[in-house]
């Protein structure tokens, strides 16, 4: 068995569990489509599976025999399983480590092979090829963040041209994303953010920006048709009492450093109130998508989003270090790894 090296967990704790390791190298079957890894994104998920907050998952008592981690993915096409149809050695792609995007259910997020690594193996529904105007880097911090966005403001919320769309946190990962898809849409863009990112925010294409650190937006009078909800600071008849009529709140994601405890029961009250108010309140189940990961490539090739990185680090070995910078919560866009 042909060997590589790949990032692993053997224990719950902080990123500092997250080894560098030789593990057996992958071999793609069926639809799978084995991808030699240029560089790969850190998202939250990494350091909750770390510290052992999604153990249902990766392990109850300890993790399951060498974990792995990493999801969002870019490369080149090594070989492919026997079955699959819409790539070849060779190809450059971006996308997701997942088992089976093609099933109807939040199973689609479950693989055990992660990107962290020199080789990783994919379901070929879960991938697209490379936009030819962006880096490997650039491709790496675009799967997850991309479709959370784009299913969180037109699958869930429907936004539509002239809605006016408020991004709660418009320079994390998702919300740089948000904030681009918003305006690609036609909608008029408030980005909420702290003081020394206002201009970043600004030229990702936001009509007005709210300096959290000086200003609350809840108390500014204005209302909104969409509030983009990826924070979790206000109460959600907080939000509501902003929105205009008909209006919706999507929640979207986990707080970075916040309690995953404290996210599942704001899910659940906003899944509770929503049959009782007349405002929508959403949840954004989001979930690998080919199509629509194949239409955030249009848009980047056309210009009109652009992945956000704040930094690269280089090397597997360093993977621990930019979990760790993601798990402290100061991060804006994407923390991506170059592998190789």
């Amino acid at each position: 068995m042909l060997r590589m090296k790949a990032i692993i967990f053997e224990q719950y704790g902080s990123p500092n569990v997250l080894k560098l390791a030789e593990v057996d190298k992958p071999v793609a079957t069926d639809h799978q489509v084995l991808i030699k890894v240029r560089a790969a994104a850190v998202n939250p998920a990494d350091y909750q599976a770390a510290q052992g907050d999604v153990r249902f998952l990766t392990g109850i008592f300890k993790p399951k025999k060498r974990n792995r981690i990493g999801y969002d993915v870019a490369g080149v096409v090594e070989a492919t399983g026997e079955k699959v149809t819409q790539f070849k050695p060779g190809d450059a792609v971006f996308g997701s480590c997942s088992t089976d995007p093609t099933v109807n259910s939040q199973a689609a997020w479950i693989f055990d092979f992660g990107s962290f690594a020199e080789y990783t193996v994919t379901h070929e529904a879960a991938l697209a090829p490379k936009p030819a105007n962006l880096s490997f880097e650039q491709a790496a911090a675009t799967p997850t963040t991309g479709w959370v966005a784009l299913q969180g403001l037109c699958t869930a919320a429907k936004v539509q041209a002239g809605d006016k769309v408020l991004i709660s946190s418009a320079t994390g990962g998702i919300g740089t994303f948000a904030v681009q898809i918003a305006k690609a849409m036609g909608a008029e863009v408030t980005g909420v953010c702290s003081t020394k990112n206002i201009e970043l925010v600004r030229s990702l294409g936001a009509d007005n920006v709210v300096d959290y650190t000086k200003e609350d937006y809840t108390k500014q009078g204005r209302r909104y048709d969409l509030i983009f909800d990826s924070v979790g600071e206000h109460p959600l008849s907080t939000l509501r009492s902003i929105l205009n009529p008909g209006g919706a709140v999507i929640i979207v994601a986990k707080r970075t450093g916040g309690s995953f405890l404290g996210f599942v029961l704001r899910i659940l009250s906003g899944v509770i109130m929503s049959p009782f108010v007349r405002d929508r309140i959403a949840v954004d189940y989001s979930r690998p998508n080919q199509d629509d990961l194949m239409f955030v490539g249009e848009l980047l090739t056309a210009g009109k989003i652009k992945p956000v990185v704040e930094k690269c680090y280089s090397g597997l070995a360093e993977v621990a270090r930019a979990v760790q910078h993601v798990a402290e919560g100061h991060a804006w866009g994407k923390i991506v790894i170059t592998v190789q």
